[in-house]
């Protein structure tokens, strides 16, 4: 007796997580705020407070690809971004940034924060390059965890989102009872 399979029923193997179960705001947010102390020094910590981010932002995101896969990413204003190259740079600052500068300090915090979440999902995941722009759209909203504090008063969010649209829902045809007349 041979079957086939139809493709209709989904096996539990082929379900996608989404980060939510994988992790939370709390860890998130304590990675975000580590990984600030270790980079911008614990002088100038993350508030957990919300703020609002300006109409003018930049984001810096690396991609995570393994049974979860999407991009961790960090907005904040322009001018943010700006103060935190500065911050990260210290001294050896120039006194005016060019977009590289920028580009290369906050791509750094992305890659130093998606490296700590990357860690903290389970299997073996890859870690892309940062990259510095507009951040990459949200395809699935419910897979989606998201952390807003502050830095010296400036709105930062940081955002673990999947690269992924969500999984159709299966459709279950209705049989219908044949009746014997």
């Amino acid at each position: 007796m041979s079957t086939t399979d139809t493709g209709e029923r989904r096996r539990s193997s082929d379900a996608r997580p989404v980060i939510t179960d994988l992790i939370d705001e709390a860890t998130v947010q304590s990675i975000g705020e580590e990984a600030w102390v270790a980079l911008v020094g614990e002088e100038e910590p993350l508030v957990p407070l919300l703020g609002k981010l300006p109409d003018d932002v930049l984001s810096s995101w690396v991609d995570v690809v393994g049974p979860w896969i999407g991009s961790v990413v960090l907005t904040t204003g322009r001018q943010t971004a700006a103060e935190l190259t500065r911050a990260l740079l210290g001294d050896s600052a120039p006194e005016l940034l060019d977009h590289e500068d920028v580009a290369d300090a906050f791509g750094e915090i992305a890659n130093v924060v998606g490296g700590n979440v990357k860690a903290a999902l389970p299997g073996p995941s890859a870690l892309g390059l940062p990259e510095v722009g507009d951040a990459p759209v949200v395809r699935n909203p419910a897979d989606v965890c998201r952390v807003e504090v502050l830095w010296r008063g400036q709105a930062l969010a940081i955002s673990v989102q999947g690269a992924l649209p969500p999984l159709p829902v299966p459709s279950h045809p209705h049989h219908e009872k044949e009746v014997s007349l």
